[in-house]
């Protein structure tokens, strides 16, 4: 998943001679942040299925794991911008990694208990931790190294962002997904249930136990340069000053569509394993199926370059405007097909979404001059979509069938092709 651009902003400096900091090797771990926050991410659609299997859930159950993910975006995100103006971006970015180490320990308690509300607590804390280093992570690389470079370092790290959620799902399914049992959680109970549920689970355990390493070395280079910043400064605004933003049409309707976008790529990113495993798909092992979860990410990052460049000749309006269309008549194929056809229609939904988060966020904060910083906030928050649409998703599947239930991101993509008409022209 994109993350906010300049989403940080909202606790940028209050000068425009930004701090800057002689640290060029920090660079190269602040391109592994945006490389395992955004891995981390789309594991969640590799975990979903596997814990699907152990808990005997329904779809709706099920997407609670996203639920719990992105929630935080909507209850830490302003908290968390007030937490890095008191410590500052370094330290600030070293609270964040040991709250992911936090959350990725945290597994090891779910697994013994066997209990799925533990698993859940697990991926809230590890998505605060997610959520304080994206407020930390673009305005952090804007300052290490000179001014006339910052586009291309950004950029460079956002590559790096989707290159995560391209290697984790395909890592993830080999390491998690397929199991040597030869008996199902939906055919135990009691102690043979539990003993089950913490042996299956112990692969999950093993994954976030090497990021937990991972996140602690970053850490451990990142507080080793807390002090390398100087002169940093920050505004103090208030939730006020974001919220009456709401009220220009451009910029609420832009926040509802990051909203719906984020909702529709998590929804399908989150069933996707479960989708291709049925009989009329593809009919895949669920490891199998959960090695092409890459395809659909990998999508968005092919489509990046593609859209980079189209965006260069034609209007940002039409062009969201007709990637949206593209994904409905996509998702519209998959629907009403069966076999090939509908498991790679569906994945090629990616490639669609490639260019949407970013071209969202200007045409609905153009124009917002020293209102920017307030405005990128909101957004941030606005990626709360990811907690609230696969739910109803998931609901809908259950009623319907997971082809019907494609309907719902349909409906978002929908909306998100008016706003581009709607935005076509500059503000």
């Amino acid at each position: 998943m994109a993350m906010a651009p300049g989403a940080a902003t909202a606790v940028g400096t209050g000068t425009n001679d930004a701090p800057q900091v002689d640290a060029p090797g920090l660079n190269y771990f602040v391109f592994a942040l945006f490389f395992i926050f955004g891995g981390i991410t789309s594991l969640n659609d590799v975990i979903i299925p596997k814990l699907k299997e152990l808990f005997t859930l329904n779809f709706f159950e099920a997407s609670l794991v996203q639920f719990w993910f992105f929630i935080a975006y909507a209850l830490v995100g302003i908290p968390g911008a007030r937490l890095v103006k008191k410590l500052g971006y370094m330290r600030g970015a070293v609270a964040g990694l040991v709250t992911m180490m936090a959350g990725c320990l945290m597994f090891i308690p779910a697994s013994q208990t066997a209990l799925f509300p533990m698993f859940l607590l697990a991926y809230f804390v590890l998505a605060t931790g997610v959520v304080l280093v994206q407020i930390v992570a673009n305005p952090l690389i804007s300052l290490l190294g000179p001014e006339r470079t910052t586009h291309s370092r950004l950029t460079f790290a956002q590559a790096f962002n989707s290159l995560g959620t391209t290697i984790f799902p395909y890592v993830g399914a080999i390491l998690i997904l397929g199991s040597l049992a030869t008996v199902t959680a939906a055919e135990l109970s009691g102690e043979a249930l539990a003993a089950y549920r913490t042996a299956e689970s112990q692969a999950i355990v093993n994954g976030y136990l090497g990021l937990a390493l991972a996140l602690a070395v970053v850490a451990g280079v990142v507080w080793m340069f807390r002090n390398r910043l100087k002169g940093e400064r920050h505004e103090q605004t208030s939730l006020a000053d974001g919220l009456a933003l709401l009220k220009r049409p451009r910029f609420g309707f832009g926040a509802a569509c990051i909203f719906l976008y984020v909702g529709a790529e998590v929804a399908i990113g989150s069933f996707i394993v479960n989708y291709l495993m049925q009989a009329e798909v593809l009919n895949l092992a669920e490891q199998d199926a959960g090695k092409l979860i890459s395809l659909y990410w990998g999508g968005a990052l092919v489509g990046r370059f593609i859209g980079s460049a189209v965006l260069r000749f034609v209007s940002p309006g039409l062009t969201l405007t007709a990637v949206a269309a593209g994904a409905i008549t996509l998702i519209a194929i998959s629907a009403n097909s069966t076999g090939v056809v509908a498991g790679y229609t569906l994945l090629a939904v990616g490639l669609m979404n490639a260019i949407m988060f970013p071209t969202i966020f200007s045409l609905a904060c153009e124009k917002l001059g020293p209102r920017a910083a307030d405005g990128s906030g909101i957004i941030n928050v606005a990626i709360c979509g990811g907690a609230i649409i696969p739910p109803m998703y998931g609901a809908l599947a259950d009623a319907t069938s997971l082809a019907f239930a494609l309907v719902l991101p349909a409906v978002c993509y929908a909306i998100i092709a008016w706003f581009g008409l709607f935005a076509r022209k500059p503000a």
